[in-house]
């Protein structure tokens, strides 16, 4: 059983890979098995629910739209924005659900999807799809699970007593950071040639960094997208999109000379994670990295070092995403990249010590050094919660994204100052942050009944 980095990084959209690409996946998913069994043209009726953090959060984070797309026929990775979500306006108008973009059936999504606050026993993210035919006889239904980070489970995979489908014996398995640094000394690896290594198991060299590659253009294609839009964020918070105004002052200061290197760096950073994570709140096309309300602090690391070391070499991409990999497939196996499951430091956390690893290790990182950046970035998250505001991933997530992308920076900078030794380990955090998760309160874990998400509100 392996993680891929790619398991790690996947194309979607915004606002939430747990609330909006999973259940489009999800729904992707269930369609697939209804044109399998030849049921499609049977179906008449289909009834969407939506339970525990799906349902208290599902509006603000567009799930009850994504699992229709998903159903329409639309995956996260190649849907066409703008073009499916005008189809799917002009068909919940018209009271009809077009599945699989061919058949039609009567549909009004005022009584067909119910929102349910109890969640079910197996984690807070949960749907369940069933259709009917003519008679309403049930033809087909399924319960899915969205477990962080766009993974998703359903009903027959959650007795096998792991996540992971894939049964890839990969060469140099590892389930902790300590079984991951014996390996590297063992055979005198870095970090991202051991995961480049086991990578092969799926894919060639070539095919892996075209992949990688792949995700790094449509990373900077979002930070490029973020700084040329402005205006209002939908969901009635208000909040004004900054990144193309804070663009704009940056290039005049750089004209004019007049702001100290370090700092006017570290403006850059927070702009370019402002940029990715303004269009994943406006439903843009983003990177899952982990999850999508962390997508914008591995770009802004990355672009940091790109732009300010002017080594934007494939080799430093690549070594970049895979080392961050590494770390974020010990965060998904021992903890949960899952805001509903352990609040934002699974997000936000995880995100912050994968770039944190990913930094350390192409400025020249000893496997040690790159383990010590991902656990102080990570140590430093440690009882993160999730409170969005509204259920909308702009408040907290927006700024909170450009802190932890500062905090990686700097997290990688201490690391590097020592030699790798450490007193707490990155696997002691990690368990550290799974069982903070089990102790928090269910209102900071992405149900907006919490927090700031509560005491925001102006009476």
């Amino acid at each position: 059983m392996a993680l891929s980095v790619f398991d790690l990084f996947k194309i979607g959209v915004g606002p939430s890979s747990s609330h909006t690409v999973a259940p489009m996946r999800a729904a992707y998913r269930f369609v697939e098995v209804l044109q399998q069994r030849r049921d499609l043209e049977k179906v008449k009726q289909i009834k969407i629910y939506l339970y525990g953090s799906l349902s208290s959060t599902g509006i603000g984070h567009a799930t009850d739209k994504a699992t229709l797309l998903g159903l329409m026929g639309n995956d996260p990775e190649t849907i066409n924005i703008l073009e499916s979500h005008l189809t799917l306006e002009h068909d919940l108008n018209s009271k009809i659900l077009k599945i699989a973009g061919t058949h039609s059936i009567p549909f009004d999504a005022n009584q067909d999807i119910l929102f349910i606050d109890e969640a079910l026993p197996y984690h807070p993210n949960a749907m369940k799809i069933i259709a009917f035919d003519q008679q309403k006889n049930e033809v087909y239904a399924n319960t899915y699970y969205s477990i962080g980070g766009g993974f998703i489970l359903d009903e027959s995979h959650i007795d096998q007593g792991s996540f992971i489908e894939d049964k890839t014996q990969i060469p140099y398995p590892f389930q902790s950071a300590k079984e991951l640094l014996a390996l590297c000394k063992k055979y005198q690896f870095s970090i991202s040639y051991l995961m480049l290594e086991n990578e092969k198991s799926w894919r060639t060299e070539t095919e892996i960094r075209e992949k990688i590659m792949a995700i790094w253009h449509v990373m900077q294609s979002c930070i490029q997208s973020g700084l040329q839009h402005d205006g209002i964020l939908a969901g009635g918070l208000n909040v004004k999109r900054r990144a193309k105004s804070i663009h704009q002052r940056l290039l005049r200061k750089e004209h004019s000379n007049l702001i100290a290197t370090t700092f006017n760096a570290m403006e850059w950073v927070n702009l370019f994670a402002l940029a990715v994570n303004e269009e994943n709140a406006a439903g843009g096309r983003v990177v899952t990295a982990p999850t999508n309300g962390a997508a914008g602090i591995i770009p802004a690391v990355l672009s940091y070092y790109v732009n300010f070391s002017e080594d934007e070499s494939e080799d430093t991409i690549v070594k970049f995403f895979l080392s961050a990999a590494a770390v974020g497939i010990l965060c998904k196996l021992n903890a949960s990249i899952s805001g509903a499951e352990v609040g934002c430091q699974g997000e936000v956390g995880s995100a912050c010590a994968m770039a944190s690893a990913g930094l350390a290790e192409i400025l020249n990182g000893t496997p040690e050094q790159v383990e010590h950046a991902a656990e102080i970035g990570l140590e430093h998250n440690l009882g993160l919660t999730c409170d969005p505001v509204g259920g909308l991933v702009q408040i907290p997530c927006i700024e909170r994204n450009a802190i932890a992308a500062v905090k990686a920076i700097n997290a990688a900078q201490m690391a590097l100052n020592g030699d790798g030794e450490h007193y707490v380990s990155l696997d002691k955090v990690i368990q550290t942050m799974k069982e903070t998760g089990k102790d928090m309160s269910d209102k900071y874990k992405e149900t907006s009944k919490g927090g700031l998400a509560v005491n925001s509100i102006e009476c």
